[in-house]
């Protein structure tokens, strides 16, 4: 084995430090609070439409699914506007609450009698009433018979069924479908703007969820600093902050793929994906950009680290990422109830752009860039989503909003007005992607400002960002993710010290 294979084994069999985490248990009455919120809603749209407050609310959860022909099933995550009202972990459930009464009904499938032999123990409805604190339990191939039996009116009974656009995937929600569907008046377009509307807005119970995966998340993306080193692969990383979020947190999930892009990669900004999998070998010199987070009974995080792999930032990597650093605090400092999300990531383009030509990279006026829609080229996505039940959360565009056309306002996934509630993540960043800066060093109005041989001493370096996830309060904001984020506190911790520092750590005698 040659001697860099040794250092990275070393580096992994590190013990690692007792975590001071503890999983908590989720209680079902945030599920219940949840369907207390939809049902206030609905009747409220309804009264205020002078339409007759009936009918019932009806979601078909996940069904599991296996990996093509095959029947390897892959591990089942359920459908989160089902998750959200109903906290149910098994696929196949349906779930109806009654918009009059409030009472919510569980459909659970009936299962083969081998299904106790291959998969465990067959659950009496009794457990599901109990378990996710329902009023009623049904099978599913009742539905139609307890639906009518609770309606007790005459005629069709109404369903507000799930069906509407994601804004972030163009992908449409999937109604539930039941044999004798028929049977029933169906509405497709009263729930589904009404439904994500409440998941904008999180319960002290959500956001007690949101924090803890926002805990787990932070202590395994500082394990991954302490544990980095030169000629580990990408995926080591990974590794470490999967093992770290599972085995110390009980986060069996991830909030999304994760990014461990190192050098170059560090440029290319959904990489880990397929095609690109974290598998590169790390370099001394390069910057890492870690974009990982756990989800915890459903409730996710959503977090990015920068940092040098040496442990120690050069000028170029400190100047770069204090610009995004300035960027990301003043956006978390100026956030309340009321500011404009627009406004915020075209702050952050400024600041970003300002620290560029303080450092020389850029040249001109300030303002002339920002009507060019310069910041676009180094920071192309934008500023950040609603997190929650997944990590790109609905909501993020009601109806009525357009999206801006502008480049880099055009990836904005939300241009809402921040209100008291919202999860949202402030993730600015600065890239050097040669596909953006190339065509932009030839535009006849962005050239100008571009100074081609100091880009070209960046030309490999790959990019930065800096993400927290951010709960807006009734007068600013709280900062959910505690990692390490001046360099100085990176350098330390990457050294061998405590998270967090101790106050006789900080450097030139700051408290």
């Amino acid at each position: 084995m040659g001697e860099s294979a040794v250092t990275v084994m070393a580096s992994l069999s590190q013990s690692s430090p007792v975590s001071s985490l503890s999983p908590p248990e989720v209680p079902m009455e945030l599920h219940v609070q949840n369907r207390v919120k939809l049902v206030r809603a609905l009747r409220d749209h309804l009264m205020a439409a002078s339409q007759p407050v009936r009918g019932f609310v009806l979601l078909q959860g996940g069904e599991e699914r296996t990996r093509y022909c095959t029947d390897h099933a892959e591990l089942f995550r359920q459908e989160s506007y089902f998750a959200y009202l109903f906290g149910v972990r098994e696929p196949g459930f349906y779930g109806a609450i009654d918009v009059l009464s409030g009472q919510s009904v569980l459909f659970a499938p009936r299962l083969p009698a081998e299904y106790a032999v291959w998969l465990g123990e067959i659950k009496a409805l009794s457990y599901f009433k109990e378990r996710y604190m329902v009023d009623m339990t049904y099978f599913v191939d009742e539905i139609a018979q307890v639906l009518y039996d609770l309606d007790g009116e005459s005629g069709k009974p109404l369903l507000f069924l799930l069906h509407g656009l994601n804004t972030d995937s163009k992908n449409f929600s999937k109604p539930a479908e039941f044999k004798e569907m028929d049977k029933f008046e169906t509405d497709l377009i009263t729930l589904h703007p009404i439904l994500t509307e409440c998941r904008v807005f999180k319960s002290k119970l959500e956001l007690d969820l949101i924090q803890y995966a926002n805990d787990v998340s932070s202590e395994a993306h500082v394990e991954v600093m302490r544990r980095i080193s030169a000629d580990m692969k990408e995926y080591q990383l990974e590794s470490i902050f999967l093992h770290h979020i599972y085995m110390y947190g009980g986060c069996r999930h991830c909030s999304y793929t994760c990014i461990c892009a190192t050098g170059e990669n560090s440029a290319v900004l959904h990489y880990g994906h397929a095609a690109a999998p974290n598998d590169r070998a790390l370099k001394e010199g390069d910057i890492a950009l870690f974009d990982m987070g756990a989800e915890y009974q459903f409730y996710g995080s959503d977090i990015t680290c920068s940092f040098p792999v040496s442990g120690k930032f050069t000028n170029d990597q400190a100047a770069i990422y204090n610009a995004v650093l300035k960027a990301h605090d003043s956006v978390i400092k100026s956030m309340s109830p009321g500011v404009s999300w627009i406004d915020m990531h075209k702050l952050a383009e400024k600041i970003i752009l300002e620290s560029l030509e303080t450092f020389g990279i850029i040249v001109g006026d300030i303002d002339e860039m920002v009507a060019e829609r310069l910041g676009a080229i180094f920071l192309p996505h934008g500023l950040g989503h609603l997190l929650g039940i997944d990590t790109h959360d609905p909501g993020g565009y009601t109806k009525g909003m357009e999206r801006p056309k502008e480049p880099g306002l055009s990836s904005l996934r939300t241009i809402r007005e921040l209100k008291e509630g919202m999860v949202i993540t402030v993730e600015p960043g600065c890239y050097f992607i040669d596909a953006l800066l190339n065509p932009a060093l030839e535009h006849p109005n962005l050239s100008k400002f571009l100074k081609k041989e100091e880009l070209d001493r960046f030309k490999n370096f790959g990019g930065v960002r800096i993400e927290s996830d951010v709960v807006v309060t009734s007068n600013g904001s709280r900062n959910l993710t505690n990692v390490p984020r001046q360099t100085w506190e990176i350098e330390a911790v990457m050294a061998g010290e405590p998270w967090p520092l101790k106050q006789k750590q900080l450097p030139n005698g700051l408290a």
